[in-house]
């Protein structure tokens, strides 16, 4: 599987993203988040700045998600039986994405704030 062309793996890329789509209902509500948060900024007339800031987040919360499906899957492959430290595993992953999308909620207010401000 090494040295594929740039196509190939674009599509394999592609092919878990959409599977995500298709089975993880955090995936969805992450990316129709994504898509509310873009429509304020976009309603507000945020600065380049601001959309900076909201790609990166955006994109760093559905990253997280998407590193979280693949341990889930994973580890639910090699070690379908319940145990305390894969559980902890887990855990850990979805407590990543949650930080995050906690971040991205904040970055969000802290638009908002700044757009009160100035009127």
């Amino acid at each position: 599987m090494k040295n594929l062309s740039f196509q190939k793996r674009l599509k394999f890329a592609a092919h878990g993203v959409a599977s995500a789509w298709r089975t993880e209902a955090s995936f969805r509500t992450q990316v129709l988040s994504a898509f509310a948060g873009a429509s304020v900024f976009a309603w507000l007339g945020a600065s380049a700045v601001w959309w900076a800031v909201f790609i990166l987040i955006s994109g760093a919360v559905l990253a997280a998600e998407l590193f979280n499906t693949a341990l889930e899957h994973l580890v639910d492959r090699l070690h379908p039986e319940l145990h305390p430290t894969i559980k902890l595993a887990k855990d850990c992953a979805a407590g990543a994405v949650l930080i995050l999308s906690f971040a991205a909620i904040a970055i969000l207010a802290a638009f908002l704030i700044s757009r009160v401000q100035v009127s």
